[in-house]
């Protein structure tokens, strides 16, 4: 049973840690030990794998993740999310931070760091204010092909690592020209380590897991030791290089020195011009990366009937993006990998986040030395292993089957992710989402109704067979009533009443609307007018209680003129229609 934050009192309510701590119990630690330890195998590879994909030192990653897992447990509303560097927040990070200073440079790592500490600013604030709503703006289309697009972005970028090439570019096409250009000085003995790398990792996260099983492992204990690859890979590539010298004598490029001990505490310099030019790439990285975390928080809860708090997880990641840049790291968020394997390793609270932070902090003390040989080609291998999982091409083709217009979104950002960047692939897809739904709520589906024989139900004449009264004409409209909609409301009506004769009532049925603004107001009460002045009464039916709650602060009923609201449809067609004349529209 997974501990969960109880609110004893109003201090463990501002600080949920207090909660799952009062309820921590000693057989728990088992779990939270081992699942961060293995967490921490993972993270050391990785962590330092990520910071190269931003263009930072390897030794940032790790860094990054000292703080963050301790920052974010005050908060975690997830027993099991892991916090730390991640492969699309990387990305973003290179290109936001590339912007505005060379790749690799002390002024691009500044940069970093102020990134960690702006978007844990936003996501603080959008936390304590429940802004949580805002991340629904990224809709799945916009998401999927940016998270597709940006992996391919990852992927290309990282060859060169692999190849030991000179490379570049922000985006597609300048990576491809940057590595044709390259490829008459593709180094072999790079190339083999790459590629030895990337088929040790398959190898290990494929028919591995099958071998241990067969030999007698449980399928859990064999999938967490699949997912020491790595590991393996990092430890093995560092032994390949370091014994006969192949950086010294093949010119294979390799990590270096890294700095011994704990990094210097201190929060990055205010230097409010950067800052300007960094907001808004801050402001996305934060959205994204929240999305990203909250979708595998969610998806883990949900194993186990938990509910994540959105609010808390703002919260959480905000300090944890603070810790980070107070740490000289880069932005940070939950793991998908990562989270996964620490929920089957048994983590059973967010101890397990900090158990794992102390280990990196071991790592730092003591281990540094051994990272001096690591090739860039093993971490290239361990990055474009762990996204090809995030090309998704199933998604794509399902929303085309579904939807063309919201397929044609989720192209779209792909391009602009892949031709011109990845902030302004999420600002297209964003306003492309914005403009579909203004387009088609602009033009809602309205329906003519008639009763389904012998029933109190009424349908749309155009699919069933029903009865309808030439007197009376029954219209569903199947939207909310706000601004952009109004002008068609009012042409539908007025050609649908036009076009009939003999027509003395008009029932809009409002079973679909959860709101109506001020300028549709407007409009109801104009058609209201306009009706009644060539012997029509307009009649509302099926209103909901808080929309009808507005109609009547508002007066709208004096303006209906003679019309009046019904509670249903059925109800409006007994009240107006006692002499109705049952037909069957041809």
């Amino acid at each position: 049973m997974a501990v969960q934050a109880k609110h004893n009192g109003g201090a463990a309510h501002w600080l949920p840690l207090l909660g799952w701590l009062r309820a921590y119990r000693p057989e728990y630690l088992a779990g939270d030990l081992i699942a961060g330890a293995v967490v921490a195998v993972m993270l050391v590879p990785q962590a330092m794998a990520y910071a190269m994909l931003a263009n930072l030192p390897p030794h940032v990653g790790l860094y990054a993740s000292i703080i963050p897992p301790v920052a974010y447990a005050l908060f975690a509303s997830s027993r099991a999310l892991a916090v730390g560097p991640v492969a699309i927040v990387s990305l973003m990070v290179a290109s936001v931070a590339g912007a505005v200073a060379a790749p690799g440079s002390a002024e691009h790592l500044g940069a970093a760091v102020v990134l960690a500490l702006l978007s844990g600013i936003v996501l603080l604030v959008m936390g304590m204010a429940r802004l949580g709503f805002v991340t629904q703006f990224l809709s799945h289309p916009v998401l999927s092909g940016f998270i597709t697009a940006a992996a391919v972005l990852i992927g290309f970028s990282q060859l060169r690592h692999v190849l030991g090439v000179e490379g570049g570019g922000d985006n597609l096409p300048a990576m491809v020209v940057a590595l044709w250009q390259s490829l008459g000085q593709v180094n072999g003995v790079t190339l083999a380590i790459g590629l030895t790398s990337i088929g040790l990792l398959l190898w290990m996260q494929g028919p591995l897991k099958g071998l241990l099983v067969r030999s007698g492992l449980s399928a859990p204990v064999a999938g967490i030791a699949v997912k020491t690859a790595p590991l393996v890979v990092v430890v093995l590539g560092s032994l390949a290089v370091a014994l006969p010298g192949l950086d010294e004598h093949f010119g294979v490029s390799v990590v270096g020195r890294v700095p011994e001990g704990l990094p210097d505490f201190a929060l990055p310099a205010v230097d409010l011009p950067l800052w300007r030019e960094l907001v808004w790439g801050a402001v996305l990285i934060a959205l994204v990366g929240f999305l990203e975390s909250a979708s595998v928080a969610k998806s883990l809860a949900a194993r186990d009937r938990e509910r994540i708090d959105p609010d808390r997880e703002l919260k959480g990641l905000g300090l944890a993006n603070i810790g980070a840049s107070l740490s000289g790291g880069y932005p940070v968020t939950g793991g998908i990998s990562r989270s996964v394997v620490n929920y089957s390793a048994g983590a059973r609270t967010p101890m397990a986040g900090v158990l794992s932070a102390l280990l990196i902090v071991l790592v730092l003390l003591f281990l540094t030395p051994w990272l001096a040989w690591l090739p860039h080609a093993s971490l290239a291998a361990i990055i474009l292993v762990a996204v090809v999982g995030l090309v998704d091409l199933h998604t794509p083709r399902r929303i085309w089957q579904y939807s063309r217009s919201e397929a044609v979104t989720l192209l779209t950002t792909a391009a602009v992710v892949l031709v011109v960047g990845v902030e302004a692939g999420i600002v297209v897809g964003v306003l492309l989402s914005l403009g579909l739904y203004l387009w088609r709520t602009s033009r809602p589906h309205m329906a003519v109704v008639g009763r389904v024989p012998g029933t109190e139900h009424y349908r749309n004449v155009e699919r069933h067979k029903v009865e309808t009264d030439p007197r009376v004409l029954l219209v569903r409209v199947d939207e909310s009533l706000y601004f952009p909609n109004t002008r068609y409301l009012e042409d539908r009506l007025q050609e649908l009443v036009w076009g009939r004769d003999g027509v003395e009532h008009v029932v809009l049925i409002c079973s679909a609307v959860n709101f109506i603004d001020a300028s549709a107001l407007e409009s109801l009460e104009e058609l209201a007018g306009q009706f009644a002045d060539s012997g029509v009464t307009l009649h509302l039916a099926e209103v909901k209680g808080p929309v009808m709650d507005g109609l009547e602060q508002a007066g709208f009923t004096r303006h209906l003129r003679g019309g009046r609201v019904f509670l249903s449809t059925h109800e409006a067609m007994k009240a107006l229609g006692p002499r109705r004349r049952w037909v069957v529209p041809t």
